[in-house]
């Protein structure tokens, strides 16, 4: 169910859009779960395909740009999401960085262990933060590549107990519209 709804909002968003905000269409392919300092084994497995859409800047001066996305898991039991956020784009030259935070909903188990070290490792809560980083260079007038770093994970605020989250890499393409 989160599949279909992760990426008919991703999809469809761009669609629903006012015509004279002509914002960016961004898609990519992802390792689910690596493994970082920041999480804990999930057993979960797989390649992540993420597709979203950026609104031009609501805050101008500040350059914040609001965006929606999902990302869809390939593994059998594989945690699917949809979220929205904002990011910021910041030169450095050629190239650019491109900061980001928003909040998802997840397909994930309630509650998961894993039998061989008796921990658990489900995500504490339905609702996660999703902060994420992105390196990217033009390679056009509308068209960018980006590697990025993908976070998921209620950082302790939902449950104090239970925070394994899971990170995903990978890179994307911009199109801007």
């Amino acid at each position: 169910m989160i599949r279909t709804l992760a990426f008919a909002a991703a999809v469809a968003f761009p669609l629903i859009a006012s015509p004279a905000s002509a914002g960016e269409l961004y898609g990519g392919v992802y390792k689910h779960a690596v493994d970082t300092p920041f999480t804990l084994d999930t057993q979960e497995t797989g390649v992540d395909l993420q597709v979203g859409y950026r609104l031009d800047p609501i805050l101008p001066l500040a350059r914040v740009e609001p965006y929606v996305f999902g990302s869809v898991n390939s593994s059998e039991g594989g945690t699917d999401f949809a979220g929205i956020g904002i990011s910021r784009k910041f030169s450095l030259g050629g190239a650019y960085v491109r900061p980001g935070l928003g909040l998802v909903v997840h397909n994930a188990p309630r509650l998961r262990t894993n039998p061989v070290i008796g921990v658990r490792t489900d995500l504490g809560s339905r609702v996660l933060f999703e902060p994420e980083i992105a390196i990217g260079v033009p390679i056009g007038p509308r068209l960018s590549v980006e590697a990025s770093w993908v976070h998921i994970s209620n950082a302790r605020l939902f449950d104090r107990q239970q925070n394994p989250g899971i990170d995903m890499i990978g890179v994307r393409a911009n199109l801007r519209l």
